[in-house]
């Protein structure tokens, strides 16, 4: 059974996620934010990585950065509800450079993330 690890500092966002995968097939780890995201990929090494954007502490961009330089063939999906920008750049855009292979906005239809899951895994 496929692992995928979500990473979201939203409860809500990140059990509705959980429930989906589960409901999928997949197992599913959790982690509120992207340093523990980070600690939960050491652990567990999960086949996926679902990375939420904008969380306290430490926040996806970086968290992706370091799970790229720690583990190179990390998948990772960026999503963010933020639209904020960095220079022209968007949240996203800037995830995909830091390393996410897939992005979505959210809020996405829950079927574009299954979809977005079984690609990955599959690639």
């Amino acid at each position: 059974m496929p692992s995928v690890l979500v990473v979201d500092d939203q409860d809500q966002v990140r059990h509705l996620i959980r429930e989906m995968l589960e409901q999928a097939g997949y197992a599913v780890i959790e982690a509120r934010d992207g340093k523990e995201g980070v600690e939960q990929y050491r652990a567990a090494a999960p086949d996926l990585v679902i990375m939420d954007i904008l969380m306290p502490d430490q926040d996806g961009l970086e968290a992706i950065t370091t799970l790229r330089r720690e583990f190179p063939d990390v998948r990772v999906i960026a999503m963010t509800g933020g639209s904020g920008a960095i220079g022209i750049l968007n949240f996203l855009d800037v995830a995909k450079m830091f390393g996410a292979r897939r992005t979505l906005q959210k809020p996405f239809e829950l079927k574009v993330l299954l979809d977005a899951v079984a690609a990955e895994l599959t690639a």
